[in-house]
């Protein structure tokens, strides 16, 4: 990628959240961000990724406060136990557990799922939340790009290696659901099926932004694949807005310093970030409903060209291959 075509990338993608911060700032002075109603989740167990600190952490909490049994994957033990006792503590709730698991090793992604399994627990909520932002050209042990391989790829494996526990916790009426985060920096993103590393030249901003395209696509598709079984699972994306949490190391100084300055003022607390994943994950008004893209706990169109069937099961089967998942995509649609 040449210098100017990295640039535009880093354009777009500041753009496009100057545009969210802006409308997150009118609503501020229309009054701000009322906090939604969420029904009692009894009997109910959810799996958060990253929840050990903030969107997924405040996720993971307001879950816990709505009875549900709250499973935090991530790969910061101490950390994460932090956040299990904070929890506990403050919604008196004593079911919550830490469950390791590295999102940028598709070998500890399975041996998560293992754990998990041994325990021999339903699974209602999948939340897909974990990420990094806009880091250093770097890998995963996978050999992947980290963003396109932590963000994307691993969430995609967790997801399918938990279908079958998801599928079998759902019923009619109280179906199971995944819940994957992904963000406004999609709409600038592109997907590059032939270049998804940043093997011909790297741009933190259009990696970041392409992993987050790549979530959407990849959770219409598994909603059509769901959908065609008649499976009693729904898949839907979560845009949080722009949350104040300690993802914004890397980006530009100028940002670093407006947040620093004002983010009480133009960006969202995690709390508010969390609400529209806790809302896909518990609304009955989403009950049986996949598919969408939800912002400000309503549906939102996505960018246009997440609804290209081709090119979603194109990258499907792309990260079948990279993970060693079968693809079920041509046998499901031919029955």
């Amino acid at each position: 990628m040449s210098l100017l075509s990295a640039a535009r990338a880093a354009l777009r993608v500041y753009a496009a959240g100057a545009a969210v911060i802006l409308a997150q700032l009118l609503r501020r002075c229309l009054g701000g961000f009322a906090e939604p109603a969420f029904p009692p989740q009894p009997e109910r167990v959810a799996l958060v990724t990253g929840g050990t600190d903030g969107i997924g952490y405040a996720t993971a909490k307001r879950l816990a406060r709505l009875g549900m049994t709250v499973i935090i994957a991530g790969n910061n033990k101490p950390r994460a136990h932090e956040a299990v006792k904070k929890i506990k503590q403050e919604t008196l709730n004593n079911k919550v557990e830490f469950l390791y698991c590295d999102l940028a090793s598709l070998r500890s992604i399975r041996q998560c799922v293992q754990t998990f399994k041994k325990k021999e627990m339903p699974l209602h909520v999948l939340v897909n939340n974990a990420g990094v932002m806009m880091v250093p050209q770097r890998n995963t042990v996978d050999g992947f790009e980290e963003h396109f391989g932590l963000n994307y790829l691993g969430h995609f494996l967790l997801t399918n290696l938990l279908l079958d526990t998801l599928k079998e916790s759902g019923r009619p009426g109280r179906t199971a659901r995944v819940v994957t985060v992904s963000s406004a920096t999609h709409y600038v993103g592109k997907l590059d099926l032939d270049n998804l590393h940043g093997s011909r030249g790297y741009s933190p901003h259009a990696a970041y932004a392409q992993s987050k395209l790549a979530l959407v696509l990849f959770s219409y598709h598994l909603q059509a694949l769901l959908a065609a079984q008649g499976c009693p699972v729904t898949a839907n994306v979560a845009d949080p807005g722009v949350v104040d949490t300690d993802l914004y190391k890397h980006v530009f100084w100028g940002t670093r310093l407006v947040k620093k300055l004002f983010s009480w003022w133009l960006f969202k607390t995690p709390e508010e970030g969390s609400w529209t994943s806790v809302y896909a994950a518990v609304t009955p008004e989403l009950e049986g409903v996949g598919g969408r893209y939800l912002y400000n706990e309503k549906e939102t169109r996505s960018l246009e060209v997440t609804y290209n069937l081709k090119l979603q099961r194109q990258l499907w089967a792309t990260s079948c291959q990279m993970t060693g998942v079968p693809d079920v995509t041509r046998d499901v649609f031919s029955r």
